[in-house]
């Protein structure tokens, strides 16, 4: 936030504060990273089919996206530190819930409990860096938040996957205890506010915009199974013959406007509003968070896209995975940390506007190099390329929106950062998801038809209304049914094959493009240095 300090006067604060929160994000990611890989544990532990043991990352997403805004008002209401300290313990008994969990039921409950409590830490570790930090210190530390989303993604994989593996995946949860536990002895170091008894939360938006990012989170991530457009066998219910899916989009938006007016008009009559929309009154915050969405879009699809083509399509296991995707996360880490050592010299237009050309030629790159072998020169290389653009846009556009508004709205600046994210990683997955089985069931559709080998008859035995990225040995398994010869079964498996590579290459390329359509965004970034920056509003005193 900025403040009547310049970043030459400003007072160093102790880094151990830092360390706290620095834990914290970890804490929320690690445990979010952990879920996927307990996945097989908790289908065989609790004898229930993978979608429902996948509910307990759908309610996580749902719990966090839909309470932020509230938990930033109830943080502002009751005190930072004292409602740090109260959900970090909650967190910690989310972990004994999927430890001791006897059904799935409890492991549910386990991650709605801590997505309730990630709600108040999200925005609480703008507002407690704002306290406790000021000038290129500030910096600093907000890049230490984005670096602490990709090295915990890394450590999750590694320990969970080694503990998953040997143990259980009971014992993963252990360690997301540990965190909860240093995350609270540490939270003593944090300078001690007091909250203001006369705020009041606004029902009303917290109820429409809940409801809103809930429709829309649904909608988006149900978009493969419940149809894009008509509803699918899985799809719940139907709307006239249409999907479910893109009618809670229409859904979440209609209630998102709703919201938007309600609060400016409750702004309008002077009354404390859910979120203070000054944040994103100017066109440059209003194009940092519209980068924000982008990336964070971009950065899901990404880590979408090759897992699901590691594991599934070859085979490999969740520690492969991490290998492949390691130089990307171990770049997003370092490039996210250094990237602040260039806010002296360049303005954040300028870094954006690197930041996304070099997602951009890392995608291009990608769509030509990637083949079968994920340890090739080429495809680390444009993997490491992606990570150094996605590490400094993530920390850039944050930055931008701390640093525009008074340490006052450092809350409503979390919560916006959390709300945004969260339904950017939702769109990203599921467009990624929808982009891919379209352009699968259209390259083998093409290549079907071009093939000799594979006659209409033994077409027509397999189901081709229900393409998907499926494994050789999965494929086989299908056409063992049906009357193919031993010829016919390579050819088939071939042709798969190459349309799955031809798929992921093709999405690839269809990422660079949407990465270059963000550079406009980026184009509208501020032009001065962090050293440059207004003071945008009087800052209260700390306590």
């Amino acid at each position: 936030m900025s403040t009547t300090e310049s970043p030459s006067t400003a007072k160093k604060t102790s880094w151990l504060p830092m360390v706290c929160l620095f834990l914290a994000q970890v804490l929320m990611s690690f445990n979010v990273a952990a879920l996927p890989i307990s996945l097989g544990g908790m289908v065989e532990d609790f004898g229930v089919p993978p979608t429902v043991a996948s509910s307990t990352i759908v309610v996580y997403g749902l719990s966090v996206a839909a309470l932020v805004m509230t938990g930033a008002k109830l943080g502002q209401r009751i005190g930072w530190v004292v409602i740090f300290r109260v959900v970090v313990v909650l967190f910690a008994g989310s972990a004994l819930m999927m430890i001791f969990s006897p059904t799935v039921g409890w492991a549910i409950a386990g991650q709605a409990t801590a997505g309730a409590a990630a709600a108040i830490i999200v925005p609480s570790l703008v507002a407690l860096i704002a306290e406790n930090y000021r000038g290129a210190q500030q910096a600093t530390a907000i890049g230490a938040l984005g670096s602490a989303r990709a090295i915990s993604g890394v450590s999750a994989f590694l320990i969970g996957g080694t503990l998953g593996t040997l143990v259980g995946w009971r014992p993963i949860f252990y360690v997301v205890l540990a965190f909860a536990i240093a995350v609270f002895l540490l939270s003593f170091t944090l300078r001690s506010d007091r909250g203001n008894a006369a705020i009041r939360i606004d029902l009303v938006a917290a109820l429409l915009i809940g409801a809103g990012i809930v429709m829309l989170t649904l909608g988006f991530n149900n978009l493969n199974g419940w149809g894009a457009l008509a509803a699918t066998e899985d799809a719940p219910f139907s709307v006239f013959g249409l999907s479910p899916a893109p009618v809670l989009i229409l859904l979440g938006v209609v209630c998102g406007q709703f919201f938007f007016v309600w609060t400016r008009r409750r702004m309008a009559s002077g009354k404390v509003p859910l979120i203070d929309l000054s944040v994103v009154d100017s066109p440059r915050e209003r194009a940092a968070v519209y980068a924000m969405f982008i990336v964070v879009a971009l950065e899901a699809c990404v880590n979408f896209s090759i897992p699901l083509y590691i594991q599934i399509v070859q085979g490999r296991t969740p520690f492969d995975t991490s290998l492949a995707m390691m130089p990307f996360n171990l770049t997003v880490f370092i490039t996210a940390t250094l990237v602040v050592r260039f806010y002296k010299r360049y303005p954040p237009r300028t870094i954006g506007v690197f930041g996304f050309i070099l997602t951009t030629v890392a995608l291009i790159w990608l769509s030509i190099v990637v083949n079968n072998n994920w340890e090739t020169l080429p495809t680390i290389l444009g993997l490491f390329v992606f990570g150094v653009g996605q590490g400094a846009l993530v920390t850039l556009v944050f930055n931008v929106l701390v640093t525009a508004a008074p340490a006052t709205l450092a809350g409503d600046v979390g919560s916006l950062r959390g709300t945004t994210q969260n339904l950017a990683g939702a769109v990203g997955t599921a467009v990624a998801g929808a982009l891919l089985v379209s352009l699968l069931g259209l390259g083998v559709g093409r290549a079907v038809m071009e093939h000799p080998e594979l006659p209409p008859t033994l077409v027509a035995q397999v189901n081709m209304d229900n393409i998907n990225f499926v494994s050789n040995d999965e494929l086989r398994s299908v056409l063992e049914d049906t009357d193919a010869t031993p010829e016919q079964v390579e050819a088939a498996v071939t042709l798969n094959e190459e349309a799955r590579l031809g798929t992921l290459r093709l999405g690839l390329l269809i990422l660079a493009g949407i990465s270059a359509l963000a550079i406009l965004p980026a184009s509208r970034l501020p032009r001065y240095r962090p050293d440059e920056i207004p003071d945008p509003a009087p800052v209260a005193a700390s306590e």
